[in-house]
């Protein structure tokens, strides 16, 4: 069998055609080189140099053994450099799934982001997810990490508190209300409401929201996807309360409109509490420093 260490010496030897050159350029003993050249000989059953007292040449069989060893190193320092690179996180795949509501600002960012500055990271990034089931795909394996609101009482997942986000009021652009510089949340009682689904983490917090502002939406058309929520606003189909960075999708039919009450949500980054590899750690890195760019 062919070692390394024996292509690499008779590497050497082959471009240099002397021994003590090979030797000097390797940092070994002239006599440990020429005892590697004759034992690689012996594995392979052919000369592979013509010796004489003043010249070393390349035999034929020598000359294609060159090609060969050639794509062996340098595969092999190929290989290395991989494994340095997923040894310090700029090489590997990660896969990020993103809840609705930072599908549209956060997400394009991130992607831009990893792509500049970690080239040889892979990602598989899904957008537009409820937390529940990103829960359910971090503990199943299929997500490294997680952007999401809040997973309290997971103790097999570790959290990171990326930013707090006010709500504001999505009205459709025609409302009385739509040209205000901000109103009461107040001031939407009696309107029907576009919400995120029961399962939601929103669903719940927007209801709070309004039991806390003294009512309760006269009706609720509940809707999977963010998207969708403020294309059914524009619509007239009623009016949303959603994070502040949900206004990144803009649509000229609808108003974003701030409130006066102190509403806000968390957006947390989720992970696996086991721990995670170097290369979702650097993400992991890359999407707080996003997340902090965009307060």
């Amino acid at each position: 069998m062919m070692e390394l260490r024996q292509i690499r010496y008779f590497l050497a030897l082959a471009e240099e055609c002397h021994f003590g050159r090979a030797a000097a350029r390797l940092h070994v003993a002239q006599p440990a080189l020429s005892q590697q050249i004759k034992q690689l000989e012996k594995d392979l059953g052919i000369a592979l140099f013509v010796r004489s007292t003043r010249h070393v040449a390349l035999t034929e069989a020598g000359r294609h053994l060159v090609e060969h060893a050639r794509l062996l190193v340098a595969e092999e320092e190929r290989a290395r450099r991989h494994m340095t690179e997923l040894a310090t996180g700029r090489a590997g795949r990660v896969s990020i799934g993103f809840i609705g509501t930072a599908t549209y600002d956060l997400l394009p960012r991130v992607a831009r982001t990893v792509h500049a500055r970690l080239p040889g990271i892979t990602m598989d990034l899904r957008g537009e997810l409820l937390t529940p089931d990103l829960v359910e795909g971090l503990r199943a394996g299929t997500y490294d990490l997680a952007v999401l609101r809040g997973t309290a009482g997971h103790e097999d997942i570790r959290t990171t508190l990326l930013r707090s986000e006010s709500l504001v009021a999505v009205l459709p652009s025609h409302h009385p209300l739509a040209g205000r510089p901000s109103i009461s949340l107040k001031s939407l009682a009696g309107e029907p409401f576009v919400i995120h689904p029961a399962r939601s983490s929103m669903h719940d917090r927007v209801l709070a929201a309004c039991r806390r502002a003294g009512f309760q939406p006269s009706s609720l058309m509940e809707v999977g996807e963010t998207a969708t929520l403020v294309v059914f606003v524009a619509a007239g189909h009623g009016v949303a309360l959603v994070p502040a960075s949900v206004q990144s999708l803009s649509l000229g039919s609808v108003a974003y409109v701030p409130i006066t009450e102190n509403e806000s949500v968390d957006l947390v980054l989720a992970g696996h509490a086991r721990g995670s590899t170097p290369a979702v750690e650097q993400v992991s890195s890359v999407i707080e420093r996003c997340a902090h760019d965009l307060e």
